[in-house]
């Protein structure tokens, strides 16, 4: 388990996202998409097209961006 300060927003991106997408292709939807900074600390949950797989993109406490996979 991975502790997440309570001042964290989480966003969650509607609708389906390509799961072939990298950590910086993520980075620029989330600047395009949400008008965030992806390094200003929430997380940013998208998910694949069948539902069974989920990205979150966090930039937290060691100060470099991650990408968690998920498969539900």
């Amino acid at each position: 388990m991975i502790p997440i300060a309570p001042a964290v927003r989480v966003w969650i991106a509607t609708g389906h996202t390509d799961m072939r997408r990298g950590m910086n292709s993520l980075a620029l939807l989330v600047q395009e998409a949400f008008r965030r900074d992806p390094h200003g600390g929430d997380l940013y949950v998208f998910r694949g097209k069948s539902g069974k797989l989920l990205k979150i993109l966090w930039h937290g406490v060691l100060q470099s961006m991650k990408e968690v996979n998920n498969r539900i």
